[in-house]
């Protein structure tokens, strides 16, 4: 990338961050900038576009269950999603070329089919970037959206596998070997330590089992991701993920600038991404039926469809292999372009604008779900605890561990990520799941009622500040404490009702230098405190 396109990418993501879009818009926005300026898409930022999607599906493979794939709400949903969608939105599309429209004319049924197969994908890209910046990547809206990428990745992968004749090699059968490479890989990682070795291991593991899968005759996106799977549930996945975080956001800004620089459209052709980018929310509708019909809560399939309603760079990949075969004009590329930037940019808003939109239709949309008790749904019985503790991650862990040393089993923990609590319970620790940004979540029995004192919120800092709002929205009673990374965020906490905020860094400081202080005394050791200077003196 030049330091042109660089800064072009910076100053459009830093204009739409200002006005509360997340910068991906922007980086869309300077491609197509840079394309009305002449420049042209180059050898070396497409390859660190491709480098930032291995990186990212690796990054993805890293927190993937695979026994979660198999669940209905997943493989179900993707599968009878693609289906209705690829032949209903063919119907539609064959419809429009018997009136001769114009790029439509002349278009034959399986073209149509074509078409719609590829406009039936979501993109895998634009639904993590997002989730990775509200924190959501382990709700269960975001699992779930995850899992359904994963699964439309896959229909990706057999169709251009079939559609381009290429059999994969015979030594594709020697890839089942990976599995006995787990042990030796999670050695490696362990004995990587914490710095350079392992941002280094961060880099090659991704891309090699990318090149691996190529060299096999089968997709290199594919390697990466399943290599991720491979060792996702080792303890240090979360530091390898945080070690390559930078690079892969650096190369992804290379991605959305291509999807710009790509071609130029004429008029006729932003009409026509402006007709297909019509049909997302009917997706998004099928996507909200089909989940709601497999007993998942409203808000969660609300949240799941929202994210999942654009178009794919996937879709480009299917177009592309259709070009190459012959079986679609080339201009199709450029329309399915155009309105998967749309789709993204218009997309972007309406999903932070969802949790608002569910408090206030709450009631016609709870109509969606079905008759049986979700478990979700019932009452919360906290016991005898007055202290709860919101986000049991590093943070979160730490302070209850400390004050179930002091209060006992008065402490409750809580997080909205389901392995996590099933991995607390196993140590023995009061922990439940619940999602704070859940505006139901706080009307089952929590807050009020003097039920809890204290309530301390160590997750990400947008969710604790809509924490925050609920609680003083419920009750004014309870004390709030809250954690920050940076001084900048204090103000808004405080605005919304937290007793107490603290710089999450500093805290660490002063507790580790209070705790070895306690440590000093209790053995009777004494380094210049004010009463020995008095004594020397």
């Amino acid at each position: 990338m030049s330091v042109l396109s660089i800064t072009t990418a910076f100053v459009f993501g830093f204009i739409v961050k200002q006005i509360g879009l997340p910068p991906l818009v922007g980086f869309l926005a300077a491609g197509f900038v840079l394309n009305l300026l002449g420049f042209e898409l180059d050898t070396t930022l497409k390859q660190l576009s491709e480098i930032g999607i291995i990186l990212l599906l690796f990054s993805i493979g890293l927190k993937v269950q695979v026994k979660k794939l198999f669940e209905p709400q997943i493989w179900g949903t993707a599968s009878v999603h693609m289906l209705v969608t690829t032949i209903a939105l063919a119907v539609v599309l064959f419809c429009l070329a018997l009136f001769g429209l114009s790029y439509f004319d002349g278009l034959a049924f399986s073209t149509c089919l074509l078409i719609s197969f590829a406009l039936s994908f979501s993109s895998t890209v634009f639904v993590v970037k997002i989730l990775e910046q509200r924190g959501e990547m382990t709700s269960k809206h975001g699992r779930i959206g995850i899992g359904i990428l994963i699964m439309q990745d896959l229909f990706a992968v057999i169709f251009i596998t079939l559609s381009t004749g290429k059999v994969p090699s015979v030594w594709a059968l020697a890839l089942l070997g990976l599995f006995f490479l787990r042990k030796p890989l999670m050695y490696l990682m362990d004995r990587s330590g914490h710095g350079e070795l392992l941002v280094l291991l961060a880099c090659i593991l991704p891309i090699a089992g990318a090149q691996i899968f190529e060299v096999v005759g089968l997709k290199p996106d594919l390697g990466a991701l399943l290599l991720g799977m491979l060792l996702a549930g080792h303890p240090k996945t979360d530091e390898l993920a945080k070690a390559m975080l930078g690079f892969k956001d650096l190369f992804l800004v290379g991605f959305f600038l291509t999807i710009g620089l790509a071609d130029l459209p004429n008029v006729q052709m932003v009409a026509l991404a402006l007709l297909l980018v019509f049909f997302i929310p009917l997706k998004a509708a099928l996507f909200f039926f089909l989940l709601t019909r497999l007993q998942v809560r409203v808000r969660t399939s609300l949240l799941a469809s929202v994210n999942l309603a654009n178009y794919s760079e996937f879709g480009l990949i299917v177009c592309a292999v259709g070009v190459a075969s012959g079986w679609l004009g080339s201009e199709w590329l450029i329309i399915i372009a155009v309105a998967l930037s749309i789709s993204m940019i218009v997309v972007s808003p309406v999903t932070a604008m969802i949790p608002n939109v569910y408090s206030r239709w709450k009631g016609v949309l709870k109509r969606f779900e079905t008759r049986d008790r979700l478990p979700e749904d019932e009452g919360i019985d906290v016991g005898e605890a007055t202290v709860a503790v919101f986000g049991m991650g590093r943070i979160g862990t730490g302070a209850y561990d400390h004050l179930e040393h002091c209060y006992g089993r008065k402490v409750l923990g809580l997080d909205f990520d389901e392995e996590r609590v099933k991995d607390h319970l196993k140590q023995g620790r009061n922990v439940i799941y619940g999602d704070a940004g859940d505006e139901d979540f706080w009307k089952r029995g929590l807050i009020g009622e003097k039920r809890l004192h204290l309530v301390m919120l160590t997750m990400g800092n947008s969710t604790n500040i809509s924490a925050a709002r609920k609680i003083r929205k419920i009750s004014k009673q309870e004390t709030i404490a809250t954690i920050v990374e940076y001084e900048d965020q204090i103000g808004p906490l405080r605005k919304v009702g937290a007793d107490y905020v603290f710089n999450a860094y500093a805290e660490a400081g002063a507790g580790f230098s209070e705790h070895v202080h306690e440590l000093l005394q209790t053995e009777g050791k004494n380094f210049g405190n004010k009463a020995s200077v008095s004594d020397r003196s």
